[in-house]
């Protein structure tokens, strides 16, 4: 592994990659390898420490580096988790300190030995009420102990490996429950933010707002919006200054100023207060019912598991929408996380902390911090338990408007807009809705619970919605079952089908995903007695649902191919034609075909109409709202096997494509010779000086039809015959021979197969392999040919002098599916004139994980 590329350090256990001699390139070169892993031209890091190169020896010692994404993110952590540790410690009626404690254990424990990153653990919040009660009835050291046996009772669940059922939750359950998170927290800070006191719940947190407002304290107000003044304009400091300013937490810099404010100017406002650990306790042996014991285990286990493991699922989510391409990190493993979740409460109840679980507003501030590792987390924790023994006479000058106008902040964000319509699209608004009214108004338990009551209820009523109509055109019934076919469905599918006439044909378009075995058999059954009658049957489908069909076809007008697989191209035999009748003698006879092939196009179509154009009305909208912006000039062959926008994950206004036969670039002044166009020139102009693409990407297949041909081109073609020959052709034949326009065109191609015939350059070379045959190496050669045209057009030498221009080589091998990156930096030869390019022309194996493999 070269120097930089980052290493995984969400996975301290594994052990560190042993280093080939041939990684000892520098950093230059690796770099410049590093620009092409991506069709999508050059990306930059958001945080450039965590690609630095690593001049330590290689070990044990690489598990302890800490990036400087991960520094910051738990100090943002830190600053938020402070006071909420405060806050579910006093609402509960424990000792503040316990608050304290659970929070550093969190971050420690569960950091440490967590199935989830970037998930922050610490004190419940959906356990407020739960311990409040605990705690009342049995004392608080007994609560402690109930908290023990909790851990383990996680540990045993984590050993039957139940945790993978929290991924049955539904998205909106858990978008529902972080903006329900978020609101609870954003009106209890507000009234620090005004100068009061929050109340135990949102919804007195609501009523008593109107009373808060008419008794504003204006120095906490101010503090707080000075607060909220800095966190935002922090990250949008122009200029030099800026980018030295950003190197600083905006939650760091907003607290430090509102602390710097306050302290000079004396205000009068409520500061940070930690406790003295003097009167510290820990817990007893548990005393009381058995039975009661046993349920109040059982209620902190099961609340304190699934709010974890919601949680965790909603941090993989938040993980998965940041993009960040040189930062890879794995998704939740949950059977671990609970297990860590019961470590730490084991911890946390024997030091005298209250219970733990994941927290929303703590994983989530971590993922929007820039967290790259677990190493955030168990930083976090560090922090909590720093600051708790060694820095109160600090962190006393602390404003407490100022720590929950930050927080109010954060739990304003939670609620998502874009969650929002996502929801709403995937017409689950009512679970939303619910999920989010139950934990603000009940608890997170509890609305949880209601958010899956909800979406049971949704998920059945979707499943007994079938609508199913049967209707005649020209002489074709058609029977069209749109929604999911259950056994509940079957009466209704049955009275149709048997209204069908006998002997007629008919077309059942199933429109839905799904079909239980009572409906297939339905299907089955009245297809084989209705072609018995002399009858015809087709089905249909929408394209890309995979919808299971009653009996293999047993007529003509069936094929082997299916709707969700047009693209594949299956050879199914020919189409079946179908005349229409004669519209009247002497007019033209007009054939329509009816096959899968003939009607693909329409088909296609509609498809795209009913399923894919609302899911991409939205970007396509804006996109031609600003004009496209692509990132790249992709020039490709116009093989149909080649699809451009599959193979490098690309979408609309990514790539600015051309296609021709052979993926060729003419020479500047070539490509308008003889009668033809400019097309080429002119795509690479408007694509280098207009749209400004930042690279220029040249890719190459196998089994170029193109290449084939020039390979099969005989030497004396008529055109390259001296004259003296041309002489000896019967008088009948014409002394020059019409040359066709695909020959003119490949004519651009012969540089590149004299190229591969030279002895004075490198053949082109496949990472772990020699070229197959003739036809892949003239194509791995072409494209190292096309580059050098491409650096002949003027607009591409300004761009590269410039420096503001990258060209990369593609090779994509179909049968394989594997793409190829030219290891070249697309920069011009600097050899003397003369001299032979003995430099080895190598295209790498583009790995699923990108360049981890070794290089050729």
């Amino acid at each position: 592994m070269s120097a930089d590329v980052p290493t995984r350090e969400d996975q301290p256990d594994r052990p560190p990659r042993p280093q080939s001699p041939k990684t000892t390139k520098t950093a230059k070169t690796a770099k410049a390898r590093k620009s092409t892993k991506s069709p999508q031209g050059p990306q930059r890091s958001r945080s450039p420490k965590t690609t630095a190169p690593d001049h330590r020896p290689p070990g044990r010692w690489r598990e302890f580096r800490i990036a400087g994404a991960d520094f910051s993110a738990s100090i943002s952590v830190f600053l938020i988790a402070l006071p909420l540790s405060l806050g579910i410690a006093l609402a509960t009626g424990a000792p503040l300190q316990a608050g304290l404690v659970a929070a550093a254990v969190g971050g420690l424990v569960v950091g440490r030995f967590g199935g989830v990153p970037l998930q922050v653990s610490g004190p419940a919040t959906g356990l407020t009420v739960v311990t409040a009660g605990l705690i009342q009835q049995y004392g608080w050291r007994t609560t402690c102990a109930i908290t023990v046996l909790a851990g383990l009772a996680q540990l045993g669940l984590s050993a039957l490996r139940v945790a993978r059922t929290a991924l049955a939750v539904s998205p909106a359950i858990v978008h529902g429950m972080l903006a329900a998170i978020g609101i609870s927290i954003a009106l209890a800070q507000l009234h620090i933010v005004l100068g009061g006191n929050p109340q135990s719940s949102a919804v007195a947190n609501v009523q008593q707002l109107p009373a808060q407002l008419a008794r504003l304290h204006p120095a906490a107000l101010s503090v707080s919006v000075l607060t909220v003044v800095v966190l935002f304009a922090w990250p949008r400091i122009p200029g030099r200054t800026g980018r030295i300013a950003r190197r600083v937490p905006a939650a760091l810099a907003a607290v430090a100023a509102a602390t710097a404010v306050a302290t000079f100017a004396g205000l009068r406002l409520d500061r940070v207060d930690l406790p003295s650990w003097s009167s510290h306790v820990l817990p007893e042996v548990p005393n009381g019912p058995v039975l009661g014991l046993f349920a109040a285990v059982l209620t902190v286990t099961l609340v304190g598991s699934v709010e974890s493991l919601l949680s965790a699922v909603a941090v993989d989510k938040l993980v998965a929408a940041r993009k960040d391409p040189d930062v890879q990190i794995p998704r939740a493993r949950l059977d671990r996380e609970l297990s860590g979740q019961g470590a730490a409460n084991i911890v946390s109840g024997a030091l005298g902390g209250l219970p733990i679980a994941g927290g929303g507003v703590r994983s989530a501030t971590n993922v929007a911090a820039g967290g790259v590792s677990r190493h955030s987390t168990m930083l976090y924790g560090l922090w909590v338990a720093v600051a708790a023994l060694c820095l109160v006479p600090v962190f006393d000058l602390i404003p407490l408007a100022a720590l929950a106008a930050l927080v109010m902040v954060i739990g304003m964000q939670m609620v998502n807009i874009t969650h929002m319509r996502s929801v709403r699209r995937n017409r689950e608004l009512l679970v939303y809705v619910g999920t989010l009214a139950g934990v603000v108004f009940v608890g997170v338990l509890e609305g949880v619970a209601i958010g899956i009551a909800l979406a049971v209820g949704v998920a059945l009523h979707r499943l007994t919605r079938t609508r199913i109509t049967l209707d005649e055109r020209e002489g074709v019934h058609r029977l069209h079952a749109r929604g999911q076919l259950t056994f509940l469905a079957v009466p209704r599918l049955s009275r149709l089908l048997h209204q069908v006439p006998q002997g007629s044909a008919c077309v059942v378009e199933l429109d839905g995903s799904f079909m239980d075995h009572a409906a297939y058999e339905a299907l089955h059954d009245w297809q084989v007695s209705h072609l018995a009658q002399g009858g015809s049957v087709e089905f249909t489908g929408r394209s890309g649902a995979r919808i299971a069909e009653p009996a293999e076809p047993v007529t003509q007008s069936s094929t082997c191919c299916r709707p969700w697989t047009p693209w594949r191209n299956h050879h199914c035999g020919e189409p079946v034609e179908q005349p229409r009748p004669e519209q009247g003698r002497g007019t033209d006879q007009v054939r329509v075909t009816t096959g899968v092939r003939g009607g693909q196009l329409a088909s296609g179509l509609s498809s795209f109409q009913r399923n894919t154009a609302p899911l991409v009305r939205g970007e396509l909208a804006r996109l031609a709202r600003e004009g496209q912006q692509p990132s790249q000039l992709f020039l490709t062959c116009a093989d149909s096997r080649l699809v451009t926008s599959m193979i490098t994950a690309s979408g609309p206004g990514d790539l600015f494509t051309v296609r021709n036969v052979g993926n060729l670039v003419p020479l500047p002044g070539e490509e308008g010779a003889e009668g033809q166009d400019d097309s080429v020139a002119a795509a690479i102009e408007y694509a280098v000086d207009i749209l400004r693409v930042q690279s220029i990407t040249v890719c190459g297949h196998s089994g170029c039809g193109a290449m084939q041909a020039l390979l099969n081109t005989p030497e004396n073609t008529p055109e390259n015959r001296p004259a003296s020959t041309l002489k000896t052709l019967p008088k009948s034949m014409p002394e020059t021979p019409p040359v066709s326009p695909l020959a003119r065109w490949l004519r651009h191609g012969r540089p590149s197969l004299e190229r591969m015939r030279s002895r004075d350059h490198a053949w082109a070379r496949i990472s772990g392999r020699l070229p197959a045959d003739a036809v892949e190496q003239l194509c791995l050669t072409n494209v190292v040919q096309q580059l050098e045209h491409l650096r002949a057009h003027p607009a591409v030498a300004r761009a590269l002098a410039e420096q503001r221009l990258e060209l990369h080589g593609m090779y994509f091998h179909v049968g394989e599916a594997q793409a190829y990156l030219l290891a070249a930096d697309g920069q011009p030869d600097e050899r003397p004139e003369g001299q032979s390019d003995s430099t080895d022309k190598v295209f790498n194996r583009v790995a699923p994980t990108a360049f981890e493999e070794s290089r050729a």
